[in-house]
């Protein structure tokens, strides 16, 4: 098969869907497809044509303000000058997927949407109103569409009434890569708080943050970038809690599952989730997590290794929970075997029975 994977960004990018176009497009092309990826690159330093491990990537400049949009017209006329026997669009919320939709196409069109009803900010959440029209086009045209989590599938079933469209196919993980996963020896005192995943507002980075002052036992590990970034920084500045805060980006994979091995607690506090993949992999390495309610991060808690929080965060009771949890991890062995995700290499045969249907 001839296959066109349209998202916003790509590696090196990294992020919740570009992970899932990475992990299967390489799977496919392993297997003698022909996959290319079409995105966008804002800061034009990218190569305009690449092939990483094996893909052919595709690269359009594109206007996103605040790390938004990815607003690249020029998708629209790439796909309507080459043929592919599928095309699958990623991600409602910027607008490679609508260029993709509106494209004149022969083949199969497949959308996966990410979605989650609102916005990162309160004026993209303003936006998305007017988009909503914009939206129903793409998932009007789509031939499948594929949620992530039964979160998604309500709300996407409920907004647009496509419940004969949509199948429920959640994001994988490299579960070979857990097994044997070790843990580094904590020589000192204090236990570690880890966050992963992009600095945005809505992420909730800054409750972290915020809660440090009372939770002097810990220190704190942010992976990744974002526009928030410097907020961020201005918040840790002016509470005192720079020094127990160590930035780090661009970790290769095998630093990354260090991270969350040696970490003592993951928390992922984010208003809005169509799926968590972070939480996933936190949770395989055997790091109890602690996550917000209201969203797909709802379907990870159980009690006893997951636990959630209330709308609206309170630093007081970030503070209680994790001084609550403090000593979880040295009690418990790692537990991909129990954890209930599914290996990428399942995640890919199916979506590619979506492809040959």
């Amino acid at each position: 098969m001839k296959i066109a994977q349209i998202c916003p960004r790509y590696s090196p990018d990294i992020g919740g869907v570009e992970t899932d176009v990475k992990e299967i497009s390489e799977r496919l092309v392993s297997e003698g497809h022909d996959v290319e990826v079409i995105t966008t690159d804002p800061s034009g330093k990218l190569k305009k044509e690449d092939i990483i491990n094996g893909v052919r990537v595709t690269r359009f400049k594109s206007f996103a303000p605040g790390s938004a949009y990815y607003f690249a017209p020029q998708i629209y006329i790439y796909l309507k000058n080459h043929n592919y026997d599928v095309i699958h669009a990623h991600s409602y919320h910027a607008l490679p997927a609508l260029f993709a939709a509106l494209s004149e196409r022969k083949k199969k069109f497949v959308f996966s949407p990410y979605y989650h009803r609102g916005g990162h900010t309160p004026f993209r959440n303003l936006l998305h109103k007017p988009y909503k029209f914009f939206g129903k086009m793409i998932f009007s045209r789509a031939d499948t569409v594929i949620c992530i989590s039964e979160y998604e599938k309500r709300l996407v079933e409920s907004d647009f009434n496509v419940e004969e469209k949509t199948i429920k196919i959640p994001n994988g993980l490299n579960l070979s890569e857990f097994k044997n996963l070790k843990h580094h020896k904590n020589e000192s005192k204090e236990k570690m708080l880890l966050y992963v995943g992009r600095l945005e507002e809505y992420k909730g980075v800054q409750y972290i943050i915020q809660s440090l002052p009372g939770l002097q036992d810990f220190r704190l590990k942010i992976v990744g970038r974002g526009p928030y970034e410097k907020e961020l920084h201005n918040i840790a500045e002016k509470l005192g809690v720079k020094e127990r805060i160590e930035w780090l980006k661009n970790l290769s994979r095998k630093e990354l599952l260090e991270c969350y091995a040696d970490a003592d607690i993951f928390l992922m506090l984010s208003s809005h989730e169509s799926y968590g993949i972070t939480v996933a992999e936190a949770l395989a390495s055997g790091t109890p997590c602690v996550v917000v309610l209201g969203s797909a991060l709802d379907e990870f808690v159980d009690g006893t290794r997951c636990f959630g929080v209330d709308k609206p965060i309170r630093k007081e009771r970030i503070i209680k929970l994790i001084n609550q949890l403090k000593d979880v991890k040295s009690n418990n062995e790692f537990i991909t075997e129990n954890l209930t995700v599914f290996d990428w290499n399942y995640v890919t045969e199916e979506i590619k029975k979506i492809y040959n249907a």
